[in-house]
């Protein structure tokens, strides 16, 4: 292994700062940029490291990755850059199931990833017809964010050793793409007779392979740099999966570890409240208990089976399973709710009646009028949840069943875990949402939808559901996309959200959770 010290380069003042490079005519030009502390702000890669612990083996193996992160840190910062990245990747990496891992690389780590753009390294890889990573990070890391996402065509990374789908914990030669690594890799890319035109680096490990371009420029730590907005991405995140809310670093792994067994409990007890309670004390116990509820509009009052009146169907956004209860603790009564599919377990603890969809559409047709003529109900026609601020498209059903509509829109706060999973088992769903120091869910009742916009005035069903959709949007400053629940699931999960049941006298299909 070579150590950082040992390798020969020239001086760093041979490179000007990033900011000097020209953006401006490069469409024929090929940049190599190195990943962290150079495309992202963040000069260390434990967090993504952390967040693959975590989302693939759970609260032991990031246990066990932090206390082999002060090893690492001493060995990379004292004796070799590459034996503290081994131990990094050794840690976390042994024996979890590669497919696993690429998972979490699709699913979970480009969200993370994209908020840390560096703005003047974008600037100029952006700008380039032909774009390539060189990074010391794990190939399966990295490879789906950089090329999906920011529309790099070759990310050359560090490969890891495999055995009967498991990772050794190794890596394959060269080893560590660090150092001299770097810069033969790129001659293996490119060859020495056509070198690429723009080299970003950030430290002196990268000097070889910057050296080997027509012009190198180096990304300074100072001065401090906002990340690169959302809105000019080349491609929206509008799903990702993952239990994290946040980046963790060494200092708040270490407090995340520590209140997990605390917080299951105070989450038990949060759903205990919700779940044997009357529903109008809930909103009190809930704010006993640190659950934030915030009611805004004004609700209309139940429906009056004297009169023949059918009940209100209230037309929810979707963010977690547990919009339904929230919406049924602002009107202090409890609603039921149809639902594309639940866990086993959230209908055991669920506070509130819920039915199932059958996905055929005059069964559940017939199904929800039955209802309605019971009282109110809850639909949330997205069908699954979205976590950042779009709606996916609503589905149309519910306009043909009922003028008596009620826009709900539903926004919630969460500081440390997802209340949600496309990957994970969806029966610890709302344990996560309550595990939260202080979650927060905010409730805005919208006008009833005046009788001239529904199906009975002529309005299409489509008409109706897309109105709904762009007035809950409005609300929330959210946008409208036609996305769907077989949207989510291929970019998160690999399929369209179909589980199919080996047992004969169950139904062959059955659609995934919230």
């Amino acid at each position: 292994m070579c150590k950082p010290n040992s390798i020969s380069v020239s001086p760093p003042n041979v490179f000007s700062p990033i900011n000097e490079c020209k953006s401006i005519g490069r469409d024929n030009d090929t940049v190599v940029a190195d990943m962290d502390g150079t495309l992202l702000r963040g000069r260390s890669s434990f967090p993504y490291f952390a967040l693959v612990a975590f989302e693939v083996g759970g609260v032991l193996r990031l246990l066990f990755l932090l206390l082999a992160s002060p090893l690492a840190g001493v060995l990379y910062y004292f004796i070799s850059e590459s034996a503290g990245i081994q131990v990094l990747i050794f840690a976390t990496f042994v024996g979890m199931k590669v497919s696993d891992i690429e998972s979490v690389a699709r699913a979970v780590l480009p969200k993370f990833y994209s908020s840390d753009l560096h703005p003047e390294t974008w600037r100029v890889f952006s700008s380039c017809g032909r774009r390539c990573v060189l990074t010391a990070n794990p190939r399966i890391m990295v490879e789906a964010f950089l090329k999906e996402y920011l529309g790099a065509d070759i990310v050359l990374g560090t490969e890891i050793s495999s055995f009967k789908g498991r990772a050794t914990g190794f890596v394959s030669g060269p080893g560590i793409l660090v150092g001299h690594n770097k810069a033969d890799a790129l001659l293996k890319t490119f060859g020495r007779t056509s070198p690429p035109e723009i080299g970003l680096g950030d430290r002196k490990t990268d000097f070889p392979f910057m050296k080997l371009c027509k012009e190198s420029y180096i990304v300074k730590a100072k001065p401090e740099v906002e990340a690169v907005s959302h809105d000019k991405l080349p491609k929206p995140i509008v799903f990702h999966d993952g239990r994290l809310v946040q980046k963790l670093t060494p200092l708040t792994a270490l407090l995340t570890i520590l209140w997990i067994p605390v917080g299951f409990l105070l989450a038990c007890l949060r759903i205990a409240a919700g779940a044997l309670l009357p529903m109008p004390l809930v909103y009190y116990a809930f704010w006993a208990l640190g659950v934030r509820v915030t009611i805004k509009g004004t609700p209309p009052p139940p429906a009056e089976k004297s009169t023949g009146q059918t009940g209100n169907l209230f037309i929810c956004s979707h963010r977690t399973l547990l919009d339904p209860i929230f919406l049924s603790t602002a009107l202090g009564r409890p609603i039921p709710a149809v639902t594309y599919s639940l866990s086993r377990l959230s209908e055991i603890i669920s506070p509130i009646k819920t039915v199932r969809l059958s996905r055929d559409r005059s069964t559940d047709a017939n199904m929800i009028k039955k209802l309605l003529e019971i009282g109110d109900l809850v639909i949330c026609p997205e069908g699954t949840t979205c976590r950042e601020p779009f709606l996916l498209r609503f589905s149309a059903l519910f306009a043909e069943l009922t003028d008596q509509l009620v826009p709900v829109a539903m926004s919630n706060r969460m500081s440390m875990f997802h209340g949600t999973t496309a990957r994970g088992w969806k029966g610890m769903d709302p344990f996560y949402f309550f595990m939260n120091p202080s979650p927060a869910y905010e409730v805005t009742f919208l006008n009833k939808l005046p009788n001239e916009l529904t199906c009975g005035a002529g309005k299409s069903s489509h008409e109706v559901a897309n109105y709904i959709q762009r007035t809950i949007a409005s609300t929330l400053s959210y946008e409208c996309t036609n996305f769907t629940r077989k949207d989510k699931y291929r970019a998160l999960a690999g399929n369209d959200g179909i589980v199919v049941d080996k047992k004969p006298k169950l139904e062959a299909n059955k659609v995934m959770g919230c």
